[in-house]
């Protein structure tokens, strides 16, 4: 199944965002090696440069390392990191909009759940 991508935002900062979650979920553990560009290319049926860019990407927001030779590595910490940016821009950017439009339909928080 070929992924989906939305035409709204870059590719690359697109699959940076799924590698992000990734970190995020524990599929990829600190310390663990990252998959290959060229795993990664064939995985997300993408261009191995725009895969280089996303990982580039995380690499400039401190989640991974390049070990000369080895390849690139999850930064110990790095979860920590990522949760606590994603937070700061959750609470920031998206929940006053999100809080705004459930005050609009009148949703109470007595009547959401945490459950699925």
């Amino acid at each position: 199944m070929q992924p989906h991508w939305d035409h709204r935002a870059p590719i690359y900062q697109q699959l940076a965002d799924r590698l992000a979650a990734r970190l995020l979920d524990g599929d990829i553990a600190e310390g663990d090696a990252m998959p290959s560009v060229r795993a990664l290319s064939g995985q997300y049926l993408l261009n191995p440069l725009t895969v280089s860019r996303a990982l580039a990407a995380l690499g400039d927001a401190g989640l991974l390392e390049n070990r000369r030779g080895l390849g690139l590595y999850v930064r110990p910490g790095a979860r920590l990191h990522l949760r606590r940016t994603e937070r700061e821009r959750f609470l920031h950017d998206e929940w006053p909009q999100l809080r705004e439009r459930l005050r609009r339909l009148d949703i109470a928080a007595t009547d959401l759940t945490w459950e699925e």
